[in-house]
């Protein structure tokens, strides 16, 4: 067998050396340091959180080396910034507030979050007391002492956690806390930029992101700029007040007409529709759980068998929409939630079932008689033979008649009034067949009906 030449074995081996002497000089050479970048401005609601763990988790899997947190914001709510408070200090990554102008309330605690904090010249941070959103238009309302109290704990716990002034951040939501050479009791603690810096809340000066990046040593880097995707942005809308709130009324007022109307329609289906979007937004967000769900889903199985099983409106109805209202108060409020939390959610219930029955209520009343519904009710002539509907010119001659149930009404179903049948509804209860019964009201195509106390004669 021939031997292999000299040459050639020579040739195999600087090329093995060749390849593993390149692979050992890009294994030693540095690669460039990547940087995520998140824009915290405008209000900070319960969206935000899931945004900015997403990016934190983003980040750890690239290997980044650090997150900035570009802020800019007058405050928000005080529970969607415990949450980011809470992904930033359990973060592993090097995490970096850059107080491009104001961090203000929420945004203030957003800031003492960060590993480091960074500010702009002419820039603020604090003014963090919390306060109670009223109604629509009205204006901010106080909190309970024990709101502040929790608050301010928040703020104390954050900065001790970040080695700074614990008396400061507490300055910033207590006008009470007094700092001696920087605050007096009665005034709520804002620093400047040159402030921050000398009290040591913030760590340096940056003017601008490259700036900041350079005095970290990460000039050069791979600056990643995040957003919010489209889901983060729909969950943003679905949490906001005005559109939860009008979810949750659209939704009561689909169930309470169609406990009103016999079958599954398109009210129901309305109405289920828009809780499933409220609880989606909410389940997002870590406001809605299983036990939130499963109160809902046990008041909307009691209304059913309200409404299939034992129509009228008794025991088991109002059982279920307390477990309904119940259900939507919880996922408003969360886990931890405070008095004032609680009180405000429960007003935002109360509002949207008020508005929920006043719409409801003209809705059944004033519905059946616009055009377009009209157009959707049977009032033709169906051929020869005995009658199984009316027109509406014609039903005003039931009123006050007295006939028989010829099929169960639950509450809808079918009479017979002089050998005619005609299609009824009962008056809030079912009816047997068989049983006597009078029209008491004609509404457009709507025939009313309830159980008489006298028998009609016999022909």
């Amino acid at each position: 067998m021939p031997r292999p030449s000299l040459t050639l074995m020579l040739s195999l081996l600087l090329t093995a050396c060749g390849v593993l002497g390149h692979f050992a000089r890009a294994q030693q050479a540095p690669a460039q340091p990547v940087v995520y970048v998140v824009p915290i401005d405008g209000v900070i609601d319960l969206g935000l959180a899931p945004f900015v763990s997403r990016v934190l988790d983003e980040a750890r899997q690239a290997g980044a080396a650090a997150v900035v947190l570009d802020i800019d914001t007058f405050g928000g709510r005080v529970d969607a910034a415990v949450q980011i408070r809470d992904a930033l200090l359990e973060s592993k990554l090097r995490t970096v507030a850059f107080v491009n102008k104001r961090a203000i309330s929420a945004g203030a605690l957003i800031a003492l979050s960060a590993e480091t904090l960074a500010m702009t010249s002419g820039g603020t941070i604090g003014a963090a007391a919390p306060v109670q959103v009223g109604a629509p238009g009205a204006g901010a309302m106080p909190v309970q002492e024990k709101t502040v109290s929790y608050v301010t704990k928040e703020f104390g716990a954050t900065a001790e956690a970040r080695g700074r002034p614990q008396r400061l951040a507490e300055a910033m939501v207590d006008a009470d806390v007094e700092v001696p050479g920087v605050i007096g009791k009665g005034k709520l603690l804002t620093l400047t930029t040159d402030e921050a810096l000398k009290h040591k809340v913030a760590d340096l000066r940056a003017e601008t992101l490259d700036s900041l990046l350079q005095q970290m040593g990460l000039a050069g880097a791979d600056v990643r700029r995040s957003a919010p995707h489209w889901a983060e942005e729909l969950v943003r809308l679905l949490t906001h007040p005005i559109l939860s709130s009008l979810l949750i009324s659209i939704g009561l007022v689909g169930i309470l007409v169609e406990l009103r109307t016999p079958g599954i329609g398109l009210a129901g289906a309305v109405g289920i529709g828009s809780l499933a979007l409220f609880f989606y937004g909410h389940w997002l967000v870590q406001l809605a759980g299983w036990e939130e769900l499963l109160l809902v889903g046990a008041g909307l199985v009691l209304l059913a068998v309200e409404i299939f099983v034992i129509p009228g409106f008794g025991v088991v109805g109002a059982l279920g929409i307390l477990a309904l209202l119940g259900g939507l108060t919880l996922s408003l409020v969360g886990a931890g939630a405070t008095t004032d939390v609680m009180i405000a959610a429960v007003s935002r219930i109360v509002i949207a079932l008020l508005v929920a029955l006043l719409a409801g209520l003209l809705l059944l009343r004033f519905f059946p008689r616009l055009p377009f519904a009209n157009r959707l009710v049977l009032d033709a002539d169906l051929g020869s033979g005995p009658s199984h509907g009316s027109a509406p010119e014609r039903d005003q001659r039931w009123l006050g008649q007295q006939g028989r149930a010829a099929s169960v009404l639950r509450p809808a179903g079918i009479a017979e009034f002089d050998h005619e049948r005609v299609d009824v509804v009962a008056d809030g209860v079912m009816i047997e067949a068989g049983e006597t019964i009078e029209v008491i009201r004609v509404d457009g195509n709507r025939i009313v009906v309830r159980r008489a106390a006298s028998t009609p004669k016999e022909d």
